[in-house]
């Protein structure tokens, strides 16, 4: 999507230039005057209620509508997107708000399909028209740039597992930082070998596909400042392993990468805007699937840590692989941890599909993930890890056990948080459960597919982190 500014006010543009009008009232309407000019008018209810939320759905909403009625170009008066309940948001996040949503509106899964004759029913160009700073306009751009990194993860997740192994995800990885100042190292089986990652290998002993360890770092600062470490969970299919998902369980586990995708998609953003901070990547890749050689319930592996992992259930393979990554990262001595990862059903139950959830002993990070949230528009929400729920991790022939030895359904969420703080002690670490934000739903007036969350919160977090 092409972004051109203009001094013209946009009733006066050339006629194939629809213009969008924002107006008070629930209902959306196209209108078209006697000379043919289009117009959209998009219903935002009353103007002194917006909030930075609803102006978020505004926002994709003239994108998603403009597409519908195939209209290739649009504009809109700046002044317009200007309430007096945002007075908060400066120029520069108004402006970054606005092209950020509408380029991840615009954004539609098509690598499979057959292009129609008449092509994609894509927005090509977007005029904005009023008086423009700098600051303004630098405002659009990062917006972008944020919203290509969101849209590269949901490329990524959204592609089939078959044409997503982990080698491949490797091969995308390093594509999508070409001529960045990001340096990628690949880790092959037998350089996990080497350092003893023993929860990785197990997990991936029952794929013909490799796994890999993907380590991306971005030094956008002086080396002797202590970089942020983001871990992603790279499942690139996820059977379940013996353990196997019933029915169509398994239809949707192409995006058990989702965590990887987004931790890869936020690296890249960072290098883009040339963050003056320290950012490493870290994306253990592998498929989880069932053969005469997959890991087993009952098996015990030995993490890189030295503590066993009793595998209770092979379909809880996230934060057993996430175990070994969470140990790699503390070579870096790092500042913060954040691992993101598509752990578990249960944060669905616990939360819906509107937010994900935050796990941190840290009160400081978790308040401050929070409101990085809410100000970037990946939403979380806190849950405990409080020291009553570590009994839940014990094994009985290891040192921790991948699910609780009831087997119990309570808590499931807080469960993979507690497994996963067994193997990041001492480290400054959060985790977030996005298995509730793995795909986008009707009201995010987004295509269907992967919802690329949370790589603005990411961004968001190294842009502020001191």
């Amino acid at each position: 999507m092409k972004i051109k500014f203009s001094e013209t006010k946009a009733e006066k543009l050339a006629k194939q230039i629809t213009k969008i009008e924002l107006i008070e009232g629930t209902l959306s309407k196209i209108v078209e005057d006697k000379e043919g000019v289009v117009q959209i008018k998009i219903g935002i209810g009353k103007r002194a209620d917006i909030t930075q939320r609803r102006l978020r759905i505004v926002v994709r909403k003239m994108v998603r509508i403009a597409k519908a009625n195939k209209q290739k170009k649009i504009s809109f008066d700046f002044d317009s997107f200007q309430f007096k309940s945002l007075s908060q948001l400066k120029a520069f996040e108004l402006a970054s708000l606005i092209a950020e949503n509408m380029d991840m509106a615009n954004f539609e899964f098509t690598k499979f399909k057959t292009e129609p004759k008449e092509g994609w029913l894509d927005v090509e160009e977007v005029t904005v028209c009023g008086s423009f700073p700098k600051s303004i306009k630098d405002g659009f751009t990062r917006g972008q740039t944020v919203a290509h990194g969101v849209n590269s993860a949901r490329d990524l997740a959204n592609t089939p597992g078959g044409d997503m192994t982990p080698a491949l995800l490797a091969l995308s990885a390093k594509s999508l930082v070409k001529g960045l100042n990001v340096s990628v190292k690949i880790l092959s089986e037998k350089d996990m070998e080497k350092l003893k990652m023993g929860a990785i290998l197990g997990v991936a002993r029952g794929s013909d596909e490799e796994a890999k360890f993907i380590v991306m770092e971005y030094w956008g600062a002086v080396k002797s400042k202590a970089p942020l470490v983001y871990i992603g969970k790279g499942v690139t299919f996820d059977s379940g392993g013996i353990n196997i998902k019933p029915g169509d369980g398994a239809t949707d586990m192409k995006m058990d990468m989702a965590g990887g995708a987004v931790v890869i998609g936020a690296i890249s953003t960072i290098a883009k805007l040339k963050l003056k901070q320290n950012v490493v990547a870290l994306i253990p890749a592998v498929e989880n699937m069932v053969s005469g050689a997959s890991y087993r319930p009952g098996d015990v592996l030995t993490s890189m840590s030295g503590k066993t992992i009793e595998v209770l259930n092979t379909d809880a393979e996230g934060r057993v692989v996430l175990a070994d990554a969470l140990t790699y990262s503390r070579k870096y001595k790092p500042a913060c941890v954040i691992d993101v990862a598509t752990l578990t059903g249960a944060v669905l139950i616990a939360l819906g599909q509107h937010a994900s959830a935050v796990l941190t002993a840290d009160e400081k990070l978790r308040d401050s993930l929070v409101k990085l949230g809410e100000e970037s528009g990946d939403y979380m929400w806190p849950l405990p890890l409080w020291e009553e729920y570590a009994e839940y991790t014990k094994g009985q022939f290891g040192d921790v056990a991948n699910i609780p030895l009831s087997n119990s359904r309570y808590g499931g969420v807080i469960n993979g948080g507690m497994f996963l703080k067994q193997f990041a002690g001492g480290l400054k670490w959060a985790h977030i459960d996005m298995a509730s934000r793995m795909t986008t739903i009707t009201s995010d007036q987004l295509a269907p597919g992967a919802a690329g969350e949370p790589v603005r919160l990411l961004v968001k977090f190294a842009e502020e982190y001191k």
